[in-house]
């Protein structure tokens, strides 16, 4: 790895601060894939929690945001 993309690694947060949330998530995208080659869900349904999926990620990245940025001011 070059000096370059080391330093902006050092520079995105660390993802797996929760191991129980990235299993939660794991988990999730697990179901989501093993369900992507066999007919379980109507199309109702896949979009349904596809919607879901992403308005639970968009809640765990503000929340992450939130955190991190009150362990810069602390």
């Amino acid at each position: 790895m070059s000096n370059a993309e080391t330093s902006s690694h050092r520079d995105v947060p660390e993802r797996r601060h929760n191991p129980r949330l990235r299993e939660l998530v794991d988990e999730m995208l697990a179901s989501i894939r093993a369900a992507a080659s066999v007919q379980l869900w109507t199309a109702e349904e896949r979009d349904r929690y596809e919607a879901d999926m992403a308005r639970i990620m968009k809640t765990v990245q503000t929340h992450a945001v939130v955190r991190d940025t009150r362990a810069q001011l602390d």
